[in-house]
């Protein structure tokens, strides 16, 4: 259990991330509003340092970057100042850093492997063996949110935009991954057809709605 020096730490986590989340409202012209997909981590990752299970951990990261991405997506709709380039590079950065975490936590607290498996360095939740059907549900619905609010602002983005074939199979290509991950923790035993899909209708959509420049 949390004491209550614990709890205080946790919640000016919280508190930071919120800082950044709202960082515009302070009016600075400053874009460290992007900050906040790389806050993130700092409450969830401490969190799950006080012995919490992972899972759980991980459904409320990626709830925290469901809110900033939706912040995000709908600057890029009202066509405010955010980049979706500097939308995915600092998601990618906060990524990264997690993954890094991952690998460092667990080995400084053993007892903080409980509920992961290893995958390759890194100590990465189950899904698929967690003892609780509705905390595994809550993170598969929280990860595919994430992963619809990544591939929304750059379908907003890119909207009537020129974009050549090679150009579109790129856009793909980036998010063959997220597609492969989403089908890993739906349907283990047909991610690969499964992300052959999404990549399919993902192309099909970018088809529809950019331009070769040839018109």
């Amino acid at each position: 259990m949390a004491d209550i020096g614990s709890i205080i730490v946790l919640i000016t986590f919280f508190i930071i991330f919120g800082i950044f989340l709202g960082f515009d409202l302070f009016k600075r012209n400053e874009k460290y509003g992007y900050l906040a997909y790389i806050v993130a981590v700092l409450p969830v990752n401490y969190y799950w340092s006080l012995g919490f299970d992972p899972l759980f951990a991980y459904i409320i990261l990626f709830i925290l970057w469901d809110i900033t991405l939706l912040r995000d997506t709908i600057a890029v709709y009202l066509k405010r100042d955010k980049e979706i380039n500097e939308i995915l590079l600092y998601l990618f950065l906060g990524i990264i850093i997690q993954l890094i975490v991952t690998a460092i936590i667990p080995e400084v607290n053993t007892s903080l492997k409980n509920f992961t498996d290893p995958v390759w360095y890194f100590w990465l939740p189950n899904v698929h063996t967690h003892p609780n059907e509705s905390v595994a549900l809550g993170f598969k619905i929280a990860a595919t949110l994430m992963a619809i609010l990544v591939v929304f602002p750059l379908i907003l983005d890119i909207k009537d935009e020129e974009a050549p074939l090679p150009v579109v199979i790129i856009f793909v290509a980036i998010f063959i991954l997220p597609f492969l991950y989403l089908s890993f923790i739906w349907v283990p035993e047909a991610m690969g057809v499964l992300t052959f899909l999404f990549s399919v209708i993902l192309f099909t959509v970018l088809l529809l709605i950019t331009r070769s420049g040839k018109e």
